[in-house]
């Protein structure tokens, strides 16, 4: 199923709780979590205490994006906090297969992330283990920059890899994502698509999770 995924970096974090609601009641299945250290990307976010308090204030599963340059160390903390899903970057993690198994382990879902300039082929021999693969549409560590087109190319190679090779790993999409651009990212072969400012800084963030899904939902349909 394709879901839109509402990341919270771009809610208000005064008022969390309420922003988090507004999106649940748009009908979103998944919260999208950025965590950065100030290292790996030049941007510093949050940690598993705020992690913790925001598994105590919905039930959907928690899909962590971890922007950190030691993935090993923290993917525990995250998991202990109430991570669902955790994402570590392909550029970060030196030990990638032992990274992915040792999140799993705990029964977590485990992904990897592509930045930009990082192509698809790099991920060849890790494919059959991941749960999802993360394409980053952006630079990673700021929010509201413009879309990188090239991330649709590196989506329908992922696709076509996974329907060749018969994987069920899912494709998540980060960065830039709006209505605008939601049905050719979806027929690209796309099946989460993250949205940060798209949605928290609409007028109205219900109305615009499910405007994104009806136009994903029709989009299923004709995907190339």
């Amino acid at each position: 199923m394709v879901q839109i995924v509402p990341s919270i970096l771009s809610a208000d974090f005064a008022h969390l709780a309420d922003e988090i609601g507004k999106v649940e009641r748009g009908g979103a299945k998944m919260l999208h979590v950025d965590i950065m250290d100030g290292h790996f990307v030049p941007n510093l976010t949050i940690g598993p205490p705020v992690v913790k308090s925001i598994r105590k204030i919905t039930g959907l599963p928690l899909d962590l994006h971890l922007m950190i340059t030691d993935p090993d160390k923290f993917a525990p903390l995250f998991i202990e906090a109430g991570a669902d899903r955790i994402s570590v970057h392909y550029e970060a993690a030196r030990h990638l297969d032992r990274t992915i198994r040792a999140i799993q382990h705990e029964g977590v879902r485990a992904g990897v992330v592509l930045n930009p300039a990082t192509p698809v082929a790099m991920l060849e021999d890790i494919l059959y283990l991941v749960d999802h693969v993360l394409i980053m549409s952006v630079n990673p560590g700021f929010e509201g920059q413009a879309f990188i087109p090239n991330a649709l190319k590196k989506i329908r190679v992922l696709d076509g890899e996974r329907k060749e090779r018969r994987l069920d790993f899912s494709i998540e999409i980060d960065g830039g994502v709006g209505a605008a651009n939601t049905a050719e990212i979806v027929r690209s072969g796309c099946d989460w698509l993250v949205a940060g400012s798209a949605i928290f800084h609409s007028a109205d963030p219900a109305a615009t999770v499910k405007e994104m899904q009806h136009i994903a939902d029709n989009a299923v349909a004709v995907r190339v």
